[in-house]
C-alpha cells in the first residue's frame, strides 16, 4: 500500500484524475479478487476492504508532505505502519529512493501492460 500511495502522490501532479481514479479502482479491485480467491466470504471481504481503504487513506495523509518531513519523523510514520522499532532509517532511505525513482520514471512505463486489461 505504501508503494501505491507514493505512486499516486507522484503522478497526481500531472495526470488526468479520471485515469488515476480508474487505476485506483483497478488496484483495489485486484485486492478484492485476491481475497475472494483465498476463500474469504462477502461479509469478510467488505470488512477487510473497508479496513484496507482506511489504512490507505491514512498513509496518503501521513506522506502528503513527505519531502518536508525530517527522516526521524518519516521513520516514526513508517515504524507505525510496519510495526518496527529499529532500523527505521533504512526503510526511510528505501522510500526516499523509491520516490526519486518514481520522479524519473514515466507513468506510461508502469501502466502499459495494465492498460491492456481496460481497467
Amino acid at each position: 500500500m505504501f508503494h501505491f500511495a507514493f505512486f499516486l502522490r507522484e503522478y497526481k501532479k500531472n495526470t488526468d484524475k479520471e485515469y488515476l481514479q480508474k487505476f485506483f479502482d483497478y488496484f483495489f479491485r485486484q485486492i478484492e479478487l485476491n481475497l475472494r480467491e483465498i476463500g474469504y466470504g462477502d461479509v469478510s471481504i467488505n470488512k477487510k476492504m473497508k479496513d484496507y481503504i482506511n489504512i490507505f487513506y491514512s498513509i496518503l495523509d501521513k506522506i502528503n508532505d513527505w519531502n518536508n518531513i525530517d527522516n526521524q519523523k518519516k521513520g516514526l510514520i513508517l515504524g507505525f505502519y510496519f510495526k518496527i522499532n529499529s532500523n527505521q532509517l533504512r526503510i526511510v532511505e528505501y522510500f526516499n529512493n523509491f520516490e526519486i525513482y518514481l520522479s524519473k520514471t514515466s507513468l506510461k512505463s508502469f501502466t502499459k501492460s495494465v492498460i491492456n486489461h481496460k481497467f
